[in-house]
């Protein structure tokens, strides 16, 4: 497998009242302004703590930038999976209720691992009838096409 690493380094420049800060973003998270796409590649093990991290950062982000913006997880480089399917359950509620009545956005998971893809459609069932529009795909083109994003945005980059 090969290693994911973040565009951009230093993070995400937001400007406020005149001020520019900085939101650091974690090696495996992407944010492109352009599009307002978010894109985790988490690697190696699929965890609590990871998805966590991940929930937390995006929590930040929808505060600090104060407009939508959509979601692409890549789980390609996930080496393992321990989670199970009453976390999934309690992290999608949490998501729905957090999110609120904000303006509709789409998360794009990448999964061809049935494990995987699984945890995906219920985070989609649980998510139905929110703005948090989520699909389970196997095929990057067809992600790519559904979040309205160049494919070349969401292909797999080798920073090794």
């Amino acid at each position: 497998m090969k290693l994911i690493k973040q565009h951009g380094r230093g993070g995400l420049n937001q400007e406020g009242n005149g001020k520019t800060m900085k939101l650091p973003l974690p090696p495996d998270v992407e944010f492109h302004e352009k599009v307002c796409l978010l894109i985790h590649r988490p690697r190696g093990v699929l965890d609590r703590v990871a998805i966590n991290k991940i929930i937390s950062l995006i929590g930040e982000l929808e505060f600090t930038l104060k407009k939508p913006f959509n979601r692409f997880l890549d789980t390609v480089a996930a080496e393992a999976v321990d989670l199970n399917l009453e976390y999934i359950r309690r992290v999608s509620l949490y998501r729905r209720r957090f999110y609120g009545n904000r303006p509709a956005i789409k998360t794009a998971i990448l999964a061809t691992h049935s494990t995987l893809a699984d945890y995906g459609r219920l985070h989609a069932s649980l998510t139905q009838g929110s703005p948090i529009n989520v699909r389970v795909f196997q095929d990057r083109k067809e992600a790519a096409q559904w979040l309205g994003v160049p494919l070349e945005l969401l292909a797999a980059k080798d920073h090794s």
